[in-house]
């Protein structure tokens, strides 16, 4: 195997893998697509026929509920047989529901909107659960182990460069067309884009080279002798993991994300009722976040090299507190392009390290049951954080709560690098 992806020779690459490679770029572009427009502006739509901010927290809430409910039966279910039909079909169920999004504007007043799409939220988050735990594995199915840093590093830069065309026009598309059919165009986009996306993942095919890995569930039924003697039911969720050193990297990660799902539901508030932002410049913000990402990310490789991924992962989430401060401070629109310049060079570091940082931090003969444990983790703190920000939101004036959610983001990056 060679050493580094950039040695790889793509003329001797048999075709099996060629046809897989341009399907995955493919699925991965009409996705950035679906995420730069329904999924971006969803919660922007929401906000403008007054939805308050715990019902905007519900949003996210309601995925990460249905996520501790039913990433176990998700994970069984892919582990069956046919596991690449599986997932296309989860895909298939879970992008459906964007197509529901378009004619909701004419069917409903505004308050009956807002919950339908929150109940459409519960309800797509279950077969999104199964695309989300079964997509890795399809991906370490279909493509060889030395040629997946090659592989994912390109879906990335595809991703980025169709949602920053995505966002862009549809800020466009949102400022010159009348409400509400500029939503239902960008509700449309997004369902094109998804149907897109899962017709590519249709034609993905394991192939005989690559060995597959078992799939990651929320919980790993441990099936060693219990000399702790916990009860049958904490072992198989395996509760003895919480006794190990693996704690500590999970409680500072429980605390980052806390600190960040609390800001999350409060930026579309802030963005409409605050800083007044019509959707392109929305949609120029985001086309800027995720051009920063796209250059920082091409300095993590450096940084990672010289720091680790821990510490660059808690710098990251302490840069990460500037974005809430900074807009907090905002008044004019351009500051507000300077903020999401300043955020996205942020979560390169963060999104780009975080993910290894807590696998070092995993053994290695027992990694799945750790990450499962990450996993609950993550969907308790998306749980926790999206519907208690909007709650202090509602509490303290939208420009205080931001502060605080920045310093709390400051705190939990410090954390990480003293503790974690």
């Amino acid at each position: 195997m060679k050493s580094s992806s950039s040695q790889l020779n793509t003329s001797n690459l048999p075709q099996r893998y060629r046809t897989n490679f341009a399907h995955l770029y493919f699925d991965i572009a009409w996705f950035g697509v679906l995420s730069g427009s329904a999924i971006n502006f969803i919660t922007v739509y929401a906000t403008r026929i007054g939805a308050t901010g715990v019902q905007i927290g519900l949003f996210g809430a309601t995925t990460a509920l249905v996520s501790l409910i039913f990433a176990l039966p998700a994970g069984r279910w892919l582990d069956k047989p046919g596991r690449t039909h599986s997932v296309f079909w989860a895909s298939i169920v879970y992008r459906l529901g964007f197509l529901f999004y378009i004619p909701i504007p004419w069917l409903l007043n505004a308050k009956e909107q807002i919950w339908v799409l929150v109940l459409l939220s519960l309800l797509m988050g279950i077969p999104f659960v199964a695309l989300s735990v079964g997509s890795s594995a399809l991906f370490a199915d279909s493509v060889p182990v030395e040629w997946r840093a090659l592989v994912a590093g390109r879906r990335n830069i595809v991703f980025s460069v169709m949602f920053m065309i995505t966002s862009l026009a549809c800020g466009y598309f949102l400022d010159h067309i009348l409400f509400p059919l500029n939503y239902q165009i960008v509700f449309f986009m997004g369902f094109v884009g998804g149907a897109m996306s899962s017709y590519h993942l249709y034609f993905i095919k394991p192939v005989p080279a690559v060995i597959s890995h078992p799939i990651t569930t929320t919980f790993s039924i441990h099936k060693e002798p219990n000399p702790r003697g916990f009860p049958v039911w904490l072992t198989a969720i395996r509760i003895d993991v919480l006794a190990t050193k693996f704690r500590s990297t999970l409680i500072v990660m429980m605390i980052f994300h806390i600190a960040q799902y609390l800001a999350l539901p409060v930026f579309p508030l802030y963005f409409v009722r605050y800083l007044k932002l019509s959707d392109l410049n929305l949609g120029i913000g985001t086309a800027l976040f995720y051009f920063t990402v796209l250059i920082g990310s091409t300095q993590l490789n450096r940084l990672v090299g010289k720091l680790g991924h821990k510490d660059v992962t808690g710098w990251g989430v302490v840069g990460m507190a500037v974005y809430p401060a900074l807009l907090a401070l905002s008044s004019l629109v351009w500051q507000y392009y300077v903020v999401s310049i300043v955020g996205g060079l942020a979560w390169a570091l963060v999104g780009g390290a975080s993910t290894n940082y807590v696998i070092e931090n995993c053994p290695e003969k027992d990694r799945s049951s750790h990450l499962a444990w990450y996993n609950i983790v993550l969907n308790a703190s998306i749980l926790i954080g999206s519907l208690l920000g909007p709650l202090i939101a509602s509490t303290i004036s939208l420009p205080i709560a931001l502060l605080f959610f920045g310093l709390f983001r400051g705190l939990a990056g410090i954390a990480i690098l003293k503790w974690g």
